[in-house]
């Protein structure tokens, strides 16, 4: 448990360069659709290399073709259906403020339990409620009609990824052959989301043209960073949790570190301005809502 927590929060800093690179990728004008498209086209390569000897790519490659359904259908969940509105919520504000609205995955992680054959774990579920409650207040934002606009439609596209990503993840654990690691497995979501990431490319190309230099470095830098170290890292955790909704739900909850870190990015880097009292009182939330949930399953 403790390895997996570890990863859980490794995972948690490397994926904060996706909310800062994106904010950084709109505020040069970059298309949403290319920074979300050319993340992945990135990543299949950066994943290949990984896997080039022993036989694993073609391992993987056999296991999409004896099931390619499900590969498809919950790669295109949990890769297409997570990252794409994700890119599309971080035009609408700061780096941290988008991070803090992808905390509901954590949320919502826990109320998919049911999904598969498992009773909700209620304490976490009061801990993942008590994040929540620091996400609402970090988004606190004085504004004009707009601004209340712009931030609802926000919100909707945030919340579609943060479920998408969970259900996506843990369907491909249930469908994934054992025998198949980690970096195996997001090399297949990989592939097996491909056709939805060239059709995002299309789309992009026919609406703003090929994408600028600064947005094709930074893409890969997010694939890199975002993509491949923090995925790999987090979907391990998870599999060292395979079958067990609490430790499952605290990992998941572990992610809710990549605001103070897109935080911090988004200040130092970016000049993102600073979220004000109600903001810092839900960082406080959020980071009280982790240890509470560590805690409830260090205890069971």
């Amino acid at each position: 448990m403790k390895r997996a927590l570890v990863y859980g929060v490794l995972a948690s800093f490397f994926f904060a360069f996706t909310f800062v690179f994106n904010r950084s990728m709109n505020l040069s004008g970059g298309d949403w659709m290319w920074s979300a498209a050319l993340r992945f086209l990135f990543m299949l390569p950066m994943l290949a290399l990984i896997l080039r000897r022993g036989g694993r790519m073609q391992a993987v490659l056999q296991a999409v073709r004896r099931d390619p359904k499900n590969w498809l259908l919950w790669s295109t969940v949990g890769f297409g259906l997570f990252y794409a509105p994700l890119s599309w919520g971080s035009v609408y504000g700061e780096s941290w403020f988008v991070a803090a609205c992808w905390q509901v995955t954590i949320v919502a992680g826990v109320l998919l339990t049911p999904l598969f054959g498992q009773k909700i774990p209620l304490k976490n579920l009061g801990m993942s409620c008590i994040i929540l409650l620091g996400v609402l207040l970090l988004q606190v934002r004085p504004g004009d009609k707009q601004g209340a606009e712009q931030t609802v439609a926000a919100l909707l596209l945030i919340l579609l990824a943060a479920f998408c990503y969970p259900l996506g993840n843990r369907k491909m654990m249930e469908h994934c052959p054992q025998e198949l690691s980690t970096v195996q497995r997001v090399f297949g979501m990989t592939v097996c989301s491909l056709p939805f990431w060239l059709i995002l490319s299309l789309l992009a190309l026919l609406r703003s043209g090929l994408p600028p230099v600064g947005q094709v470095a930074q893409s890969g830098a997010v694939a890199l960073f975002s993509g491949c170290v923090a995925t790999i890292l987090f979907f391990r955790a998870t599999d060292l949790c395979r079958g067990d909704p609490r430790r499952l739900a605290l990992i998941e909850a572990t992610q809710s570190g990549e605001v103070v870190f897109t935080l911090l990015g988004g200040v130092l880097l970016l000049g993102d301005p600073l979220p004000g009292a109600a903001g810092l009182g839900g960082i406080l939330l959020i980071v009280g809502g982790m240890v509470g949930s560590s805690l409830v399953s260090a205890k069971r």
